[in-house]
């Protein structure tokens, strides 16, 4: 049996306004469009990161929010660039884990929240 791939990932956030998402993320330095078709749906992509955002009439970002993991050359950098960017959410400082990664936290108006690390020292 020959042994499977897997070759991508793409988490689905929620969002509750497409436009406004797409926009956000476009600020963060994305690419990112909406689906062509009657879904309000999108997509974004940073170098090989990929996500998909889902507008969800119900979503409440104290409940439904999500969480995604960044795996980044220099956190610091991406703080740095995400906070001049000037979007709206809360952002906590880079600092150094005992896991041997420094990272940082931004947490979008839609509750998502993007954990952002690199190895420290990078």
């Amino acid at each position: 049996m020959p042994e499977i791939a897997f070759t991508e990932v793409a988490p689905v956030v929620p969002v509750r306004n497409l436009a406004a998402a797409l926009d956000r993320y476009r600020r963060l330095g994305f690419a990112a469009r909406a689906y062509d078709g009657p879904e309000r749906y999108g997509y974004v992509e940073r170098g090989s990161v990929s996500m998909h955002l889902s507008e969800w009439s119900e979503h409440d970002p104290l409940r439904t929010g999500a969480v995604v993991y960044l795996y980044v050359s220099d956190a610091d950098a991406v703080h740095a660039e995400w906070v001049a960017s000037g979007v709206e959410g809360r952002f906590v400082e880079p600092a150094d884990t005992p896991y041997g990664l420094r990272e940082f936290a931004y947490v979008d108006p839609d509750g998502t929240a993007h954990r952002v690390g690199s190895a420290v020292g990078s």
